[in-house]
């Protein structure tokens, strides 16, 4: 079926685990006749979850992309994780997404997923919709979570669909406030029915709560709302198609994944008030508009990768034109002219070859040779850079290393393949540590990277913490010789300096020489320098490198046959060994400037918990959502658990960055441990 940009619409789907997303996107696809059958996630058969690790787990982990046609338009949809450690995930589709439907349980009310969700939208200046999900279960409340969302984000929630119970407390249906009609659901199909007599008295409150919210979309609608006049059908539909393009208004669904209830209302809501692409502005990365032009050079955004055993998918959403399969796009990020080969509409890990994607759709190519995630393709005669995907900093870290050793190689392999797909995770080779770190945003995460380096690589590994890069400095100022002599048959060595160590005022080694008389040549300086430069790599106290340091090579001696480089070396490696013990030598640990965003009720325990850490407090703000932003200076090496603490603090509310500030000296009961642990994994090895 041929659409137009306006008959598109792009909803990404929110919520907190269990919630019911993916269950919501099977009732869409399988009421629309997209599916021929109904799948459960406890089944292990939903479309969205296909990966092995979602249906073992029984969560979603990947954003999945699936469509619907319906009613003349085409409606794709972007089922994402509710777990916090693949929020990644949902950056993606928000991306991408021209509104959004946040999924509340009638049972569990508001969750902390629900909030994050609410607020993600917020960010990205995206139309919202909340669809409170299992009506029909026992201890359902849907009243009670239409009065705890309009009392927590105030009269722009408007109740449109609300279900109908019998006596005994039973949903049997729905209504649909806006074109005041009811249905229920029989044998798989939805069924009109009429609005039972028994809710005139509860449907004229919501009528009430629902031209309160009409009203606020605009000063005449204001103007007639507190004049007293009724609202025509028309200026009710205007009013909130209006307040969910300009954010104000934020439209309330309801209904049951499992029996279809409230779904094909939902979707005719979707159709009938939610934005198509062509209703809204994209943004370039020096943060001008970008205008959706059906008939404007062609300009795309890779919005997630897929690699498997047959290759790479891209998937894509065209911000302006058209793309064909027979096209060659730049990659304006690598200057790569790509050839469009195959391209496809997919249905989760299902892929629909077509000839092409018009304006505002999203698609998926097959074998790019140089694209990767957030990257944008364009018409090379008029290059645009879409604005690339924000992903939030890796904040948790462990060392990575395999059960069996010799498969380092294999372990690097598979990450970087698993890099392709997901953007949220990094791994380096620390070269000071000797440990490979990965790096995501916590142990969930991290768990699936672990499971699938074992299950498409054939390579079993172990986390362990990763080390703290420490260092050493030396506090006051000696004088040392160090004297290298060798004599063993034919040309001997020999080596003498004289070398005053002191505090440095720079990381580096300062290396001066002040050699009067010639009592060291000057060809040999540069090997005093070498030998105290391969020396500071490895400190005195618990082998870690030295810094501030400053060597000043004094006096010395040599010979005019035996004294070569290599002897004069030696003798400054000697100096060094021999001085740096006298010179008061203590550990330096790595600070961090920290922002914790939490609600301001969790305050007395972050603080609390940052005493606990030795961290110091440097001020608190508000942010626009109005959350807690606390900033302090923490020693790294007490962080490498706070992705999880923090999470467990704050009931998943909280979050954080830190980076890197400076060095400084560690409290002496701290270098004590430092120095221990260093002893016993020096005799581990």
């Amino acid at each position: 079926m041929p659409y137009t940009t306006e008959g598109i619409r792009n909803i990404a789907i929110l919520g907190h685990g269990s919630s019911g997303k993916t269950s919501l996107v099977e009732s869409i696809l399988f009421l629309t006749g997209a599916t021929d059958r109904l799948g459960k996630v406890a089944d292990g058969n939903t479309v969205g979850d296909s990966d092995s690790e979602e249906i073992k787990r029984q969560i979603t982990i990947y954003l999945a992309t699936t469509f619907a046609e319906y009613k003349g338009c085409k409606v794709n949809i972007l089922d994402t994780p509710g777990y916090f450690d693949f929020a990644g995930e949902t950056a993606e589709a928000l991306r991408v997404a021209d509104a959004g439907i946040l999924l509340c349980s009638a049972k569990d009310g508001i969750s902390v997923g629900f909030e994050k969700g609410w607020s993600a939208l917020n960010a990205n200046k995206l139309p919202k919709a909340i669809y409170v999900s299992k009506v029909d279960e026992e201890n359902g409340d849907f009243d009670a979570v239409l009065q705890a969302l309009r009392d927590k984000y105030g009269t722009s929630v408007c109740p449109v669909i609300v279900p109908i119970q019998d006596g005994s407390g039973k949903v049997t249906g729905v209504v649909d406030i806006v074109s005041r009609k009811a249905y229920t659901v029989e044998g798989g199909k939805q069924k009109e029915i009429p609005i039972p007599d028994s809710m005139s008295g509860a449907l004229e409150e919501l009528y009430n709560a629902v031209n309160e919210s009409v009203a606020e979309t605009s000063e005449e609608l204001m103007d007639k709302f507190f004049d007293g006049q009724e609202f025509t059908d028309e200026e009710k539909i205007s009013g909130i198609k209006t307040g969910i393009k300009e954010l104000t208004l934020v439209p309330v669904f309801c209904g049951s994944a499992v029996t279809g209830l409230g779904t094909l209302p939902m979707l005719d809501e979707i159709v009938n008030l939610f934005p198509s692409p062509a209703d809204r502005l994209d943004a370039t990365e020096d943060g001008a508009e970008l205008v959706v032009d059906p008939n404007g050079t062609t300009c795309a955004i890779v919005y997630k990768t897929l690699s498997d055993q047959y290759g790479k998918f891209s998937l894509f959403k065209v911000l302006s034109g058209k793309l064909t399969s027979d096209m060659q796009l730049t990659n304006t990020r690598t200057g790569t002219v790509e050839k469009m080969g195959h391209i496809f509409k997919m249905q989760g890990k299902k892929n629909l070859e077509v000839k092409e994607v018009i304006c505002g759709d999203l698609g998926a190519v097959s074998k790019l040779s140089d694209t990767k995630t957030s990257d944008s393709l364009s018409d090379s005669k008029s290059l645009v850079t879409a604005k690339r995907i924000d992903f939030a900093p890796p904040c948790y870290a462990m060392a990575i290393s395999p059960k069996v050793k010799g498969q380092e190689e294999k372990i690097a392999t598979g990450l970087g393949r698993l890099g392709e797909e997901d953007l949220t995770f990094t791994f380096v080779n620390n070269p000071e540590t000797k440990q490979l770190v990965l790096s995501g945003s916590g142990d969930i995460q991290l768990d699936v990277l672990c499971s699938k380096l074992k299950d498409k690589f054939g390579v079993e590994v172990v986390l362990a913490p990763a080390r703290v890069p420490y260092r050493e400095k030396i506090r006051k100022k000696v004088s040392v010789r160090g004297r290298h002599k060798k004599q063993s048959g034919g040309a001997g060595q020999f080596g003498d300096v004289v070398i005053e160590f002191e505090p440095g005022e720079t990381e580096d080694l300062a290396f001066v020489d002040k050699i009067f008389g010639g009592s060291v040549p000057k060809n040999f300086f540069p090997a005093v320098e070498k030998g105290l430069r391969e020396s500071i790599t490895r400190g005195v106290l618990a082998g870690y490198p030295l810094v501030f340091l400053k060597a000043t090579l004094v006096d010395g001696s040599y010979h005019p046959v035996d004294s070569n480089e290599l002897a004069f070396k030696l003798a400054a490696q000697l100096a060094f060994k021999e001085g740096m013990p006298q010179a008061n030598p203590a550990i330096l640990e790595p600070i961090g400037y920290l922002a914790v965003t939490i609600p301001d009720t969790y305050m007395g325990d972050i603080m609390s918990d940052l005493s606990k850490r030795r961290g110091s407090p440097m001020g608190m703000n508000l942010n626009a959502e109005g959350m807690q932003v606390v900033e302090a200076e923490v020693p790294m090496g007490e962080m490498s658990s706070y992705a999880i603490d923090l999470r467990s603090m704050t009931q998943g509310r909280g979050s954080f960055t830190i980076r890197f500030e400076r060095y400084e000296e560690a409290p002496a009961p701290v270098q004590q441990k430092i120095i221990e642990d260093a002893k016993a994994l020096a005799e581990a090895e």
